[in-house]
């Protein structure tokens, strides 16, 4: 495909601008690093010494830390947490990434959702993963809950250009809360985004979905096999959810882009070679999609810059983020 290189960058360069409001299943990772002393005499068990704590923001909390990077922190996040000593940890992890609170819900009955993973080492080895211990409430959050969620939407969504729908089924995007984002983003003609993992169909009416191969394949309900059940998987997914445009990420593949009137765009992947980890990539996506459709790109452009956002997380471990400047210094060497 032909790319017009200038209009990346101008595309880019203005990713800045837009403020993003993220809806959805707030997380945090907590990585626990030790080095291996000794079995334990109590029982057959590592001993590890502490050696320190790293917080991370994940699920929708990274889609938002993603944005905040690249916009100068004009990102705000909607969610639910406990009352409990992680949300005060979440809370804290928020501030230093920059990202607006002021409309995240607690409510006691329900757990922070975090996700702690201990890690250890010795000096003759590289660091691996002992045990995940996960704290996560995963029924769907209470009428109560709801109600406050909803006020803090109708405050929220008119003071931003774009929403992003980032739904890892923790609970909190029930039909209520993902019919009332969608109505209001349309009624005051904001760029809306939807990361989810299943029931796509749920969605209608958005600007555009970001769901990756697996994903679309439960959703339409045949396996995608080739270019003509790629499109033909597209054309259904605009058809269902009636989506202005369906993003499709094929992970070493690349990127597909559906468009009404059978319009499709195949992108293929940014420095195949560097893959470290793909952990939270797809956030990444999302978040740099959903900038660029704010900032006036289209579908294709958005999608681009997107799939070279994508080429610098990759890189590194764990759930990370990139600039604009890697962005315009990685436009510059393709």
């Amino acid at each position: 495909m032909d790319i017009n290189k200038e209009k990346l960058v101008s595309y880019i360069s203005k990713l800045r601008q837009p403020k993003v409001l993220v809806i959805g299943d707030l997380a945090m990772d907590e990585m626990i690093y030790g080095d291996a002393e000794r079995i334990s005499r109590e029982a057959p068990v590592l001993i590890l010494q502490h050696s320190y704590t790293k917080l991370i923001l994940g699920g929708a909390s990274n889609a938002a830390h993603n944005v905040s990077t690249l916009n100068g922190n004009q990102v705000s996040v909607i969610g639910v947490m406990g009352e409990d000593y992680q949300a005060g940890q979440l809370i804290e992890t928020f501030k230093e990434a920059g990202i607006d609170t002021r409309y995240v819900i607690k409510d006691k009955t329900r757990k922070t959702t975090t996700k702690t993973r201990i890690s250890g080492s010795i000096s003759t080895s590289i660091t691996q993963q002992i045990v995940r211990l996960d704290r996560q409430t995963n029924s769907p959050i209470s009428e109560k809950t709801e109600e406050k969620v909803l006020r803090n939407i109708e405050k929220a969504i008119p003071h931003h250009d774009a929403v992003i729908l980032s739904d890892y089924h923790i609970g909190t995007l029930t039909p209520r809360i993902i019919n009332r984002s969608i109505e209001l983003a349309n009624k005051y003609n904001k760029i809306i985004v939807v990361d989810a993992q299943r029931n796509l169909q749920n969605y209608k009416n958005v600007t555009s979905m970001t769901p990756n191969l697996p994903d679309t394949q439960k959703s339409v309900g045949f396996d995608i096999v080739d270019e003509k059940t790629l499109q033909r998987a597209g054309d259904k997914l605009l058809f269902d959810t009636e989506a202005k445009f369906i993003l499709i990420t094929c992970g070493a593949d690349g990127m597909f882009v559906a468009e009404p009137n059978k319009k499709y765009t195949k992108i293929p992947v940014f420095n195949k070679s560097e893959v470290f980890d793909v952990t939270g990539a797809g956030d990444t996506v999302t978040a740099v999609y959903t900038l660029a459709l704010a900032a006036g790109a289209d579908a294709v452009y958005a999608a681009l810059i997107g799939n070279v956002a994508a080429s610098l997380v990759v890189r590194q471990f764990g759930c990370a983020t990139t600039t604009v400047e890697e962005l315009l210094a990685a436009v510059e060497k393709l």
